[in-house]
């Protein structure tokens, strides 16, 4: 690089004194041949992308890959091409890399369920790959480039695997009445006989196996009680309408409709990082924006204690009344059912900190 700009200093030095020195030629882009849905090409696979991607060339074209891994080379054949973006599968696997493992679930391979991005690669790589997604993510939208984070494993428990502890599984339902996954980027229902992320509770009412006529979805909740909720267009079929959710020491009666983290360790997790990382002290005041059901503004609560403040703004009806049942003695909190955005515009103070756990 050095010398490239040396060279372009002398050129432009000559062209100035009348030397007959030319000015250094344009950038020029790669040339983009047409490529087709269905097409199929072999390529080396580059870094990882956000969604379950991974980054290959073909013809001028940045491809987006599933299904593979880098230094990879694989056989693709495209999947969608558009104005500014190709996508791809990788339907054969050339030159395997060492994290490639088989997958556990038989319906996680190209065309069927596009649930699971990285069934196919090794526990520990997969952490890697998302610890480097989330470090581009903050330094290309966030300017954080050195931001300093660590993404986590959570374990469900002695013996996990990696699969069963989905505590929430939402099936699309057919034309034929038969509950399934989606495939990728589609609204395609892909048949399944299981799902091997939900949980044991919620894998034993294999709603697979059943038939819905007529409806378009099917929502299978759990609780920290271990019962499963049964919602069939929005509608309860079978459980309770709120499920019990704890963390620490405080207990949350959550609807069906509402957020709820899927891990049942997440919560508590987060929990813990936003207090260990804000440090919110007595007498300050935070916001908790996009707060849900009040998860982050609780325990922010008590550490504020009732000199401080928390203003937790959050859109959805039900999970405004859900926080409004779960942190009814905490009255240094004030819920807001608003537009966080549009709250934002109309604050007129400056917060000690701010919680943002904005939907995906």
């Amino acid at each position: 690089m050095p010398e490239a700009m040396s060279s372009a200093n002398l050129r432009s030095s000559d062209a100035g004194n009348g030397s007959g020195g030319r000015h250094p030629e344009p950038r020029q882009r790669p040339v983009k041949t047409p490529v087709h849905v269905g097409e199929e090409a072999v390529v080396d696979i580059g870094p990882v992308a956000h969604g379950g991607h991974f980054i290959a060339h073909l013809s001028g074209h940045t491809v987006f890959v599933r299904h593979t891994l880098p230094g990879e080379r694989v056989r693709i054949a495209i999947t969608d091409v558009s104005s500014k973006i190709v996508r791809a599968d990788a339907i054969e696997i050339i030159e395997p890399s060492p994290d490639r493992v088989k997958a556990p679930c038989q319906w996680a391979r190209p065309g069927d369920c596009g649930g699971c991005d990285f069934q196919h690669v090794g526990r520990a790589a997969q952490l890697a790959l998302k610890t480097q997604v989330v470090r581009e993510s903050m330094a290309r939208y966030a300017g954080l480039p050195d931001l300093d984070l660590e993404v986590m494993s959570l374990s469900a428990g002695e013996g996990d695997d990696g699969l069963h502890w989905r505590t929430r599984v939402r099936w699309t339902v057919d034309a034929s009445g038969r509950p399934g996954l989606l495939a990728n980027r589609t609204h395609d229902v892909v048949p399944v006989d299981e799902c091997l992320l939900a949980s044991p509770a919620i894998a034993a009412l294999a709603i697979p196996t059943k038939r819905y006529p007529g409806a378009r979805d099917v929502s299978t909740v759990e609780g920290d009680e271990g019962r499963v909720s049964v919602v069939v267009d929005g509608v309860l079929k079978t459980g309770k309408q709120r499920i019990e959710q704890r963390v620490r020491d405080r207990e949350w009666r959550v609807d069906t409709g509402s957020f709820w983290q899927i891990h049942p360790r997440a919560a508590e997790t987060l929990v813990g990082a936003v207090l260990e990382l804000g440090r919110p002290a007595p007498g300050e005041h935070w916001w908790d924006l996009y707060s849900g059901v009040g998860l982050f503004s609780a325990f922010l609560a008590e550490s504020v204690g009732v000199t401080g403040v928390v203003h937790a703004v959050e859109s959805g009806s039900s999970a405004v009344r859900d926080a409004r049942r779960s942190l009814h003695d905490l009255a240094q909190v004030t819920l807001h059912h608003a537009d966080a955005l549009r709250w934002l515009r109309a604050a007129d103070e400056r917060p000690d900190g701010i919680v943002l756990d904005p939907p995906r």
